[in-house]
Formats: structure tokens, sequence, C-alpha cells
């Protein structure tokens, strides 16, 4: 939505002001089949992201090079989060300034989980981890467009007053999608080329409710002008300076996001090689299972909850807090309870930031017109963190001192997150 006191529209496109149904602030309250549309489609994307993030790219790198495969893993994920920190917002400016008569983000959509399907079951058979490298970043490539216009679709359709109940409900998606992950990753006992396939099928399927039920009206030509690079690409810079609350909303989330990845990412080593559970890949189901409960109960109890308050921050704050105890947790007690209990807090904590502050972002977007840019420039905060994080964690583990840095490391950036989002003043 606009902000009060800003100025014009960004160069190359219309005033912004919503005078067409693409662009209009939404009034009308989205229906229950458009919402399981928009959950399922998270479902397929976090399905297709964190199976192979938390099971399959490490079982594929201990099959290759096990003494080196938390090199081999950072490699790939970081690898692959480089290119998502561009085709997230370079697809949702894109998406943007697409006119066809099919809507603006589910031509995106579409084309965006063919092309990480097809990667998938191509990073299937990399046998060397050149290949890896290559079919990762094309699974970050298509699954990055599909989900900067799906993020997009939710200012676009949803008004306000709904953002916080569709945001937990989004949550409670992507959480189905790593749990289906984790799933993927016990039920195939090891076989990570059988569970690229079942994560390549997740994410086909998924996108199918959506493309159904899109509610996605036309963007008319008529709201755009001539394109032009030079303009195009300037647009993606949004002056921290001109809209502060913008960016310490990034910044938060880009926090918040790092402290969690660094609490995710060796996962699966971490029980292999410190707990010394018998079986990594069940465990990882386990944590991520109980996890996954605690963030769709959170999620959509806050979401609601700060839609009926009307406020944001206290919900990003105290759930940001959450989260940075959980590492805590995981520092003082690397013993299985102690990984369920931390599994537990994380999942709490995190349920309650990703509905409440995905609501939060939506009322600090300066432009109607350019909604899918602004979402994919804030999406550059859950990416990057995803390049971060694993050169982080490889320093802790190898160079730093172990899992305890670690995990401390991950409790001190999550506070750092939950402290700056007083910064933000435009919202309650």
């Amino acid at each position: 939505m606009s902000l009060p006191n800003t100025p014009a529209a960004p160069e190359g496109t219309s005033d912004g002001t919503g005078t067409t149904a693409a662009l209009a602030e939404p009034t009308e309250k989205v229906t229950a089949r458009w919402v399981t549309g928009l959950v399922l489609v998270n479902v397929g994307i976090n399905a297709a992201f964190f199976g192979p993030i938390n099971v399959f790219i490490g079982q594929q790198a201990i099959s290759i090079d096990a003494p080196s495969k938390e090199a081999i893993l950072s490699l790939v994920t970081a690898c692959g989060a480089a290119v998502s920190l561009v085709a997230n917002p370079l697809f949702g400016a894109l998406s943007d300034r697409t006119t066809s008569r099919f809507g603006r983000r589910a031509p995106w959509v579409l084309a965006g989980a063919v092309l990480a399907t097809a990667a998938l079951v191509a990073m299937s058979f990399s046998a060397v981890v050149a290949l890896m490298v290559f079919f990762w970043c094309l699974v970050q490539l298509g699954a990055n467009a599909a989900y900067a216009a799906i993020t997009a679709a939710v200012p676009d359709r949803v008004p306000v007053i709904q953002r916080g109940s569709v945001g937990g409900l989004a949550a409670m998606g992507q959480t189905l999608g790593i749990l289906t992950g984790a799933v993927f990753g016990a039920v195939v006992s090891g076989n990570f080329l059988v569970g690229y396939w079942l994560c390549a099928a997740a994410l086909l399927l998924s996108v199918l409710p959506y493309l159904f039920h899109r509610n996605d009206p036309a963007l008319p030509k008529s709201e755009l002008e001539a394109f032009r690079p030079g303009v195009f690409i300037k647009g993606f810079w949004i002056s921290p300076l001109i809209y502060p609350d913008f960016a310490w909303a990034w910044l938060t989330r880009f926090l918040v996001n790092v402290g969690n990845q660094l609490t995710i990412v060796y996962l699966l080593f971490f029980l292999r090689d410190v707990i010394g559970y018998g079986d990594p890949a069940t465990g990882v189901l386990v944590l991520t299972g109980i996890y996954a409960v605690m963030v769709m109960i959170t999620a959509v109890l806050a979401g609601r909850w700060s839609d009926r308050a009307g406020k944001r921050k206290p919900f990003v704050i105290g759930s940001s807090a959450t989260i940075a105890m959980a590492g805590a947790i995981m520092a003082f007690f690397p013993v299985w309870p102690g990984a369920l209990a931390g599994a537990a807090v994380l999942g709490v904590g995190f349920g309650a930031y990703l509905a409440v502050d995905f609501a939060l972002l939506t009322q600090v977007l300066p432009f109607a017109v350019s909604r899918g840019k602004d979402m994919g420039v804030i999406n550059v905060a859950n990416s990057l963190p995803q390049v971060v994080a694993p050169a982080l964690a490889y320093l802790a583990v190898a160079h730093w001192g172990g899992y305890r840095i670690l995990f401390l490391m991950a409790a001190v950036i999550g506070l750092l997150g939950a402290v700056f989002v007083v910064k933000i003043k435009g919202v309650d």
C-alpha cells in the first residue's frame, strides 16, 4: 500500500494510484478457495527447498565425498541462495510488468514451478559437485520465480485487515512444505534420487489449484511506460532515507532469518556427530515435526490475534526473542532432549514471526504498481541468510569452537532482529 508523504511512483510506471483492478488497494476479503491455493503453492515450494537443504544435498554430499560433506553442503546451498538473491526481486519486477490475459502473477508461478521441477529431476542424477551446484542454482531460479509471484499476490488481493490471518495460513503452508521434505527424507531411507523426484512432484502438483482459481486481474498495457533497462535496474534501489520503515523491516527480517538458518543448517550433521543419534534423517524428521506443529499453531493464532488487535510490532519483537532462545537451548543442552526442546521453542517463535512480520512487511511497501519488485527486495532478506548462514556455520564448526559457538551466534543475531523492530514507526 502507498505510504503518506512519499514521492511519485517509480520512473517507468504509471502513478501507481490503483485505478485498475490489478493495482487497486484490496478491500474485499479473499475466499477460502483462493487461500487454499496460496497455501498449497507454499507447501510445494518449501518442500522443493527444504527437502534437499535439510536432507538430500547432505546425503548426496556424503555419497560423493564424506570427509568434505560440510564444505559441499555449504557450497551448494550458498551458490543456490546467491542465485535467489537476484531471481526473487527480478521475477517480482517482471511480474509487475506482465500484461498477460492470465494475470501478472500466475504465468510466473507456472513457469517457475516447471523449471524447478525439471532441475530437481536432473539434480538427482548428479554425481559430481559441479553438477550439484548447477542444477541447484536452476532449482532456486525457478522456485524463486514462483515464490516472488505468489508472495506479491497477497498485497495484490488481500486487504490489510486480513493479512495477519492469511500470513499465518501461508506460514502454515511453508511449514507443511518443510515437514513434507523431512517426511520424504525419512521415507526414502537415504535414497536421495527418489527424494528429489518426490520433491519435484510435490512442487508441480501444488501450483495447480492456485492456477485454476487465481483471482489475478490483468494489468492494462496503458499502466506501463516503455521498458528502459536503466530505469528498470535503478528501480531495485529503495532508499532507506526516503523509506526508513521499509529499510528497518528488511534488516530485522534478515537478522532473524540468519539466526534461524544458523540453527537448522547443520541439523543433520549435529544429530550425527554431536548427539550421536542413530538415524539422523529420522531425527531430522522428529525435530521438524515438533517444529512444524508449533509453527502451524502459533502462526494461525498469532496472525488472527494480530489482525484483531490491529498491532504487529509487539508480536514481531516477542517472536524474534523466542527464536533467539531456541539457539541458546541448543548451545547449552547438546543432547536429544535439548534438541527436542529447542525445536519446540523455535517453532513457537518462528510461527508467530512468519505470520505477523509478513503482514507488517506488506504495510510498508512503497507503491502499488511495484508490489512484486518490492516484495522481491524484501525476500532477499529471506535468501541472503542462505548465503551468509552456511558460511558462518562452517567457520563456527570448523574453526571457531564447534556447535556451541554456532548456536550462540544464532541466538545473538536473532536478538538483534528483535531490538531493531522498534525503529519501525509507520506500523503499530
